[in-house]
């Protein structure tokens, strides 16, 4: 018999040791609902859940991004939702203006309401916003990140939506009141070098500064150098002549309203909106941010532009009957230029409505993948818990029977 080493004691204690540590772990994952609570308890498993763990997070984000977009597109969209609104109200008011039960009074005050509503359009382009951001001036170019990895994304442009535009501006006027002889007030449009009435009759001829009725002057144009430009419109009115010159290039970018030259500021209905850089050459603010570079020669002009210049770009014009029923088609364009945005950005939608539904989908899948990893399965370990608890219970109490066995030595000292 030995009493320096009792290896019954020692064996019960190390086992001791071990059930109370297994139980002390069992109790940290039923407390924690963690199966994995430090990478030694599932080194792989633990690297497998942070990854998925970062692919959830950024699932649950893209959902988010993409809901966001659709708050985007909808405020756009909303937006031209009104904008439509006012097209078929200005659509109405060119036909009714067609239509010769109306006197030129009754044009005039047709025009009022058209030159609003041109304007609001201009306005809703220039002031639309989503978190300080400009919709429909033609700077939104949109990316969305749509998933939870790098170049998950899409791309969305919004075109520009105010009136020139959408080709309800454009036209210039660059005489006006000039007095005519030879031709009775309509309408008359320039075909090359002949000027045709509304039944597209021949009734004169014109060259760059002149338009002639069977050989004599019937219009004379000093500051003008265009006016044979095919697309021209003269109007003539109470003996007057009105000329408007078809433009493109810089000057189809502004908004309609009357422009003055006064200084070096270049003002819009009293309002500045650009300045006289140099002899003929007047910049002009767009809605977008770029400055528009117009000079006479853009306007049919002669004479250079500098203080105290004045010229009209022109929106849709119902103010004769000819040129209302003009206006239809243009504003027909304008309706079809937006019914076309307004779709694109309902396709967007709709593609970001179904991501949604997929990142979710995605998110919950992978959920429970990781769950499965690292969360605690609570029967299981409460088993494991009890079997550990009773183990150490009796462990102890085996540990006692085994510091009674060397006390058998003193029966030998009897």
């Amino acid at each position: 018999m030995r009493i320096q080493h009792n290896i019954a004691a020692l064996n019960t204690h190390r086992n001791l040791g071990a059930n109370q540590a297994s139980a002390a772990k069992n109790l940290e994952k039923l407390s924690s609902g963690f199966k994995i609570n430090r990478a030694g308890d599932d080194a792989a498993g633990l690297a497998i859940s942070e990854k998925m763990r970062g692919q959830i997070s950024g699932l649950d984000m893209a959902s988010k991004n993409a809901s966001d977009s659709i708050s985007l597109i909808q405020t756009a969209e909303g937006a031209l939702n009104e904008t439509h609104s006012i097209l078929q109200r200005m659509r109405e008011l060119a036909v009714q203006s067609s239509n010769d039960t109306n006197v030129t009074d009754d044009r005039d005050a047709l025009q009022k309401e058209i030159s609003q509503l041109t304007e609001e359009i201009d306005r809703i382009a220039n002031t639309t916003e989503f978190n300080t951001q400009k919709l429909l001036d033609g700077g939104f170019k949109g990316t969305f990140q749509i998933g939870a990895n790098a170049g998950q994304n899409i791309d969305m442009n919004i075109d520009k939506m105010d009136a020139a535009s959408l080709g309800l501006t454009g036209t210039t006027v660059v005489a006006k009141d000039v007095s005519v002889t030879g031709l009775k007030d309509g309408v008359y449009t320039v075909d090359g070098t002949n000027v045709k009435d509304k039944d597209g009759n021949v009734v004169g001829a014109v060259n760059e500064t002149e338009l002639t009725v069977t050989g004599k002057s019937a219009v004379k144009m000093d500051d003008a150098k265009t006016l044979n430009t095919t697309g021209n419109t003269i109007t003539i009115k109470d003996g007057k002549a009105t000329v408007e010159q078809k433009v493109s290039g810089d000057v189809s970018k502004l908004a309609a309203g009357e422009y003055e030259v006064s200084g070096t500021n270049v003002l819009k209905d009293g309002q500045k909106v650009g300045t006289l850089a140099g002899e003929d050459d007047v910049k002009i603010d767009l809605a977008d941010g770029t400055k528009a570079s117009i000079k006479a020669a853009d306007l049919g002009l002669t004479t250079a532009l500098k203080d105290g210049s004045k010229f009209t770009v022109k929106g849709v014009d119902i103010s004769t009957r000819d040129q209302a029923s003009g206006s239809i088609t243009a504003i027909d364009k304008a309706i079809k230029t937006v019914s076309e945005q307004r779709s694109s950005l309902g396709a967007v939608q709709n593609r970001l409505e179904h991501t949604i539904n997929n990142l979710g989908t995605s998110s919950e899948n992978l959920t429970a993948a990781e769950s499965r990893i690292r969360d605690t399965d609570m029967a299981a370990e409460m088993m494991a818990f009890t079997k550990n608890n009773i183990l150490s219970q009796a462990a102890q109490s085996m540990l006692a029977q085994a510091n009674q066995q060397p006390q058998g030595v003193l029966q030998l000292l009897q």
